[in-house]
């Protein structure tokens, strides 16, 4: 998999961080992995993070960008922060790219340089994160 999944439960923060080459259909797979993760966390806010500092290519056209930002988003609350963490100017122009197109599904998603901004910005030190195995979040496989 060319991503981890990590969740701090104590303060709801679920964390991806993708590595290597990144596609569009990378990104598709993880959003639906990422909503019956969200979906089974039950009633309650969550906080996103998706960090994309150890990708090398991210193979992503704008059309495939603007297709993202219209899907709707895994985390539901519309107030819920979200954070993009893009250190390459490329990913970076193609976050913030994401970010205007999604904004009103995704009003409070901040697109940052470093994992230091998201800490900064929610006030708190970085918590302990606990991996979520791919396949297993908690959702079951009936697709129901």
């Amino acid at each position: 998999m060319p991503y981890s999944l990590e969740f701090a439960p104590a303060q709801r923060i679920f964390r991806a961080s993708f590595d290597g080459t990144i596609t569009f259909e990378t990104l598709r797979g993880f959003l639906g992995e990422t909503a019956a993760f969200v979906l089974d966390r039950g009633h309650g806010s969550l906080i996103g993070i998706v960090d994309f500092s150890g990708v090398t290519t991210f193979d992503l056209s704008p059309q495939d960008v603007r297709e993202l930002a219209i899907l709707p988003p895994a985390i539901q609350d519309r107030e819920a922060p979200r954070f993009i963490i893009a250190p390459s100017p490329s990913i970076f122009g193609l976050a913030r790219m994401f970010e205007l197109l999604g904004q009103e599904t995704r009003p409070n998603l901040h697109v940052v340089r470093s994992a230091k901004e998201v800490w900064v910005i929610l006030g708190f030190e970085e918590p302990e994160f606990e991996p979520v195995e791919h396949g297993h979040t908690g959702a079951d496989d009936t697709g129901a």
